[in-house]
């Protein structure tokens, strides 16, 4: 077989054990492995497989990631959320469906601090949605706005998905962090203003509250948020003014969350070591993943399939090409983890790219974003299990999966904007020069 046959077997063999549900490290390293063997023998092989482990891990740029990890749960455990639903709840809960938008506000908030997806659907699946249903809000609007308000921890800074992303392209991981925040911020508003019309034409959805809170009761939960302000400020605000890079941010952020938490008195030893367990486990399956993919990467370049790939597009035009890749990653979406599709397509899509000029920040906020949908997208929305995991049989997964088909259609509309308009993206960075 030639090197390019190998190659797109090999992707098919993968695929086809994905779907038989080995675990995507396995089928990545195995078919790589496999792979390599077919196209130069069993010792590079061997030296590869060795080699490729080492070279990924030993990179000083990763250890970004567990840091970050750690600066959320650190923030989550210490109650560094409490009053965070609470005081915007207050602030909104006279418009149309405020509780909802109440809930996509907090959650950005929060995702700033997390850098998860998961970890904001799961720690606001049982502060919000209660609320909103105990306030008469119809199931699949209280639900479907926190699995949607959760996706924008994966697209607003810190993010686990930009690092990655910045590594495996070898870009400013900094200046991605810059580029999402407008996009973010966009997500969020979209968001916002979609469940405003809804409920205005629809007001059934979300019965108008009659609370009536005074200024000093407001200022009163304003101080209970402060901890986390103040926690983004601080690791935002170093990168972006250079005092320290977006790897060193990780461990000064989870370092400035135990002080946070040491001052409000929630930090102890069950919770620190909480924290620690699960950051470690969080690393350790994500690192897996790291590895094989690089492998993967080097049985792709390999196999000369990026080269194939690019003479396939070279007669489109390069809008033409974004909306077909924006296709692609809408469909693994739903099938596929975040993580895992970054892994597998970069190292594909990467040749591409670089032969038609696309600018790699925006690219990279773009792919995010669709990322973010995929989260809850049918049929794996991993945002809508964990929802659906937390909740019990409170509310079914097809009225999850239903209040977050508007989130869909939401999200297509700022896609559209990112693509049509790329300076949302780049503005920011472009005044940094």
């Amino acid at each position: 077989m030639e090197r390019l046959e190998i190659g797109l077997f090999g992707i098919v063999v993968m695929l086809v054990a994905i779907v038989l549900r080995v675990p995507i490290a396995v089928a990545m390293g195995l078919t790589s492995f496999g792979g390599i063997w077919m196209m130069m023998g069993p010792m590079p092989a061997v030296g590869i497989s060795k080699a490729i482990p080492y070279e990924m891990i030993g990179d000083w740029n990763l250890s970004a990631v567990p840091m970050f990890l750690l600066m959320g749960y650190l923030a989550s455990g210490a109650g560094l959320t409490a009053g965070l639903f609470n005081a915007a709840r207050v602030f909104l809960n006279r418009i149309p469906g405020g509780l909802a938008t109440a809930s996509v506000a907090s959650s950005a908030l929060f995702a700033s601090a997390s850098g998860s997806s998961v970890a904001t659907a799961a720690a606001f699946s049982r502060i919000a949605i209660p609320e909103m249903l105990k306030a008469g809000y119809a199931p699949s609007l209280a639900a479907g706005s926190v699995a949607a308000a959760g996706t924008l921890g994966s697209l607003i800074p810190p993010s686990v998905l930009l690092i990655i992303y910045g590594l495996m392209m070898d870009v400013s991981i900094a200046t991605l962090f810059l580029a999402a925040i407008i996009p973010g911020i966009l997500s969020g508003v979209v968001f916002a203003g979609m469940i405003t019309l809804r409920c205005t034409l629809n007001p059934a959805l979300a019965p108008r509250l009659n609370e009536v809170t005074s200024w000093r009761e407001k200022l009163a939960l304003l101080r209970e948020t402060w901890p986390l302000p103040l926690l983004i400020a601080g690791v935002l605000g170093g990168i972006f003014s250079g005092i320290f890079t977006a790897t060193e941010a990780g461990a000064i952020g989870a370092f400035l969350a135990g002080i946070i938490a040491l001052c409000r008195r929630t930090l102890n030893f069950s919770m620190m070591r909480n924290a620690l367990v699960d950051t470690a486990v969080s690393t350790s399956a994500i690192f897996i993943i790291v590895v094989a993919a690089a492998l993967f990467s080097r049985f792709i370049a390999l196999s000369t399939l990026p080269v194939w790939v690019t003479g396939q597009f070279a007669g489109l035009d390069t809008i033409w090409v974004i909306i077909l890749i924006c296709v692609l990653y809408l469909i693994l979406g739903c099938f596929l983890e975040s993580i895992s599709i970054i892994l597998l397509t970069v190292p594909v899509l990467a040749p591409l790219l670089h032969s038609l000029d696309i600018n790699l920040i925006w690219f990279g906020v773009l792919m995010v974003k669709l990322l973010e949908t995929g989260l809850i997208t049918p049929p794996v929305g991993m945002n809508v299990y964990v929802i659906k995991s937390s909740l019990g049989n409170t509310i079914s997964l097809g009225t999850i999966f239903a209040g977050a088909s508007w989130f869909i259609l939401a999200d297509a509309f700022t896609i559209i904007l990112l693509v049509a308009f790329p300076i949302i993206t780049l503005w920011l960075p472009g005044l940094t020069g």
